[in-house]
């Protein structure tokens, strides 16, 4: 029970029930035409915005979300789901949010409660829509849980809203049209452009002012780069700078020094910049260096850009150009702080060992030793609920793995292709990063999304929390395309026990109300 003990357990009793914080937010999921690179178009937006409503907790809050589906444009879906990546969901896999999976979608005109404990985690999170390619028509935001008693506090001094900024992509084309033109062409859709802090250029569009980032000089600011795109991953720079970097995706590390980083879709990375240069305007870069960015004549990757503005300077464009062959972090460079329990999961072989084979054999298909995922009927934790146990009890069975009670799990993917791998309910070990052949059980890096970049990647986690888990790619055409299988996690107790999920009465109602639409509602 290393792992459990180590992170997830220890993250549920860290305070007293008393102390913790329930805060209810309202999200109306609508259709608005928006224009964030100057491009009009119909898009799915929270409260009327994009990205949409963040969410801002303190550690240990709980969140009650009234999600209202108010979707009406029949050129998108109209259903929806929404998943709250990056968070445990411990005992409350319903929650989590993945159609199909943990939940059927919500239909149109209703509302669902997403009601759910934080159990202690802290860091960057983000949310988004977890209903086909959903998700890339707009519906996505940021998820932040603050830790008053951070115990890398003392690197910096500024950590608020105006520190966060997202990176995304955005397409002029509708989700589900760019979708069907994928499945008939096999052509991955191309962004037309990129966004920083929701705004961005296209070639040939109006000159969409650039997000600004202010500063003051003789401060350190911890940025927190929330990566919400779709099928990209972004170099993010600030010329003249160098930075620490200090957090994957909720978990804190040692900083490491760097001038440039990866940050794949999904990822999130704190770094802390310390504004010790002249007072001036510097370019925040964030090209998208995967994409397949030359195949579109839209997508310019120098218009990927933000202004860092120190106080006192004027307020026009920077005139800096950007650092060559600055130093780019290497992920594996990277080790959790003491408090996160580094290398607890041990140099041993592991308990249940799976390896995920990658293949393409029916372009533009893809699957998962020889499985191509489609999502069942019936959600896979309403399967478990129901008293599925073993593979031949899933429908399909074929893309569900079981994972017996604390065990250290550990997933070798041999590679094919660059892909960012998401695993839902867990962080993990990163014992071997992509096409290394050197191991790290003493203090590997820990996040929840790891990029595949052709191959040899290790990471292991422990069985130490019950439901429904997908493991994906978050190149959401990929997924949609097959990339994928779920993990049903200690099925024999998400029913009874201690481990058994908390199933609200409105979750039960999701999929008769769902299966009765017809299908363009769907």
């Amino acid at each position: 029970m290393v792992y459990f003990a180590s992170r997830l357990a220890a993250l549920l009793g860290l305070l007293p029930a008393a102390l913790a914080v329930t805060k209810q937010v309202d999200f109306k999921i609508q259709n608005k035409i928006i224009a964030p690179d100057g491009f009009s178009r119909h898009a799915i937006v929270v409260n009327g915005q994009f990205p949409g409503t963040p969410i801002v907790l303190n550690k240990n809050d709980k969140i009650q979300i009234n999600t209202h589906n108010q979707l009406t444009d029949p050129g998108m879906r109209r259903s929806t789901s929404i998943h709250w990546h990056g968070l445990f969901q411990h005992k409350t896999s319903g929650m989590d949010g993945p159609s199909f999976v943990n939940q059927c979608p919500i239909a149109p005109n209703t509302t669902f409660l997403y009601d759910f404990d934080t159990a202690g985690q802290t860091g960057n999170y983000w949310y988004h829509s977890h209903l086909s390619t959903q998700y890339c028509d707009g519906l996505r935001g940021t998820f932040i849980i603050y830790d008053p008693d951070d115990p890398l506090k003392h690197l910096y001094d500024v950590d608020d809203a105006s520190t966060v900024i997202t990176l995304a992509d955005w397409y002029h084309d509708l989700a589900p049209h760019a979708q069907t033109q994928f499945f008939q062409t096999g052509s991955v859709p191309i962004p037309d452009s990129g966004l920083i802090n929701g705004v961005g250029r296209y070639n040939g569009g109006p000159l969409v002012p650039f997000a600004v980032i202010n500063v003051e000089k003789g401060k350190r600011y911890r940025f927190r780069l929330i990566q919400i795109s779709c099928r990209p991953f972004f170099t993010f720079s600030v010329d003249g700078h160098t930075f620490d970097v200090m957090e994957f995706d909720g978990v804190e590390h040692d900083p490491v020094p760097a001038q440039n980083v990866d940050v794949y879709a999904a990822q999130r990375v704190s770094i802390i910049l310390n504004a010790n240069q002249t007072v001036d305007n510097y370019w925040i870069r964030a090209p998208l260096t995967g994409g397949n960015p030359a195949g579109n004549p839209n997508l310019n990757i120098t218009l990927i850009k933000a202004i860092l503005r120190y106080k006192g300077a004027p307020a026009v464009e920077p005139t800096t150009i950007a650092t060559v062959n600055g130093t780019k972090l290497n992920e594996a460079d990277m080790h959790p702080i003491a408090q996160e329990g580094p290398g607890n999961l041990g140099s041993g072989p592991a308990d249940v060992a799976i390896t995920l084979n990658i293949a393409q054999p029916n372009p533009p298909f893809f699957d998962i030793n020889g499985i191509s995922y489609l999502s069942p009927s019936v959600p896979v934790l309403l399967q478990m609920l129901s008293g599925a146990r073993t593979p031949q009890d899933f429908l399909p069975s074929e893309q569900v793995f079981i994972l017996p009670a604390n065990k250290i799990i550990e997933i070798s993917i041999p590679g094919a292709g660059a892909h960012p791998f998401h695993l839902h309910g867990h962080t993990f070990d990163v014992v071997r990063s992509s096409n290394s052949d050197t191991f790290n059980f003493v203090n590997p890096p820990r996040r929840d999304v790891i990029a595949i970049n052709g191959g040899n990647t290790t990471f292991r986690f422990f069985s130490g929390n019950s439901g429904a888990w997908f493991l994906h790619c978050h190149i959401d055409w990929h997924l949609e395309a097959g990339l994928a299988v779920v993990f049903a996690e200690r099925p024999a107790e998400v029913s009874t026990g201690p481990e058994a999920q908390i199933v609200p009465a409105d979750w039960k109602t999701l999929c008769p109300s769902y299966d009765a639409l017809t299908p363009e509602f769907q």
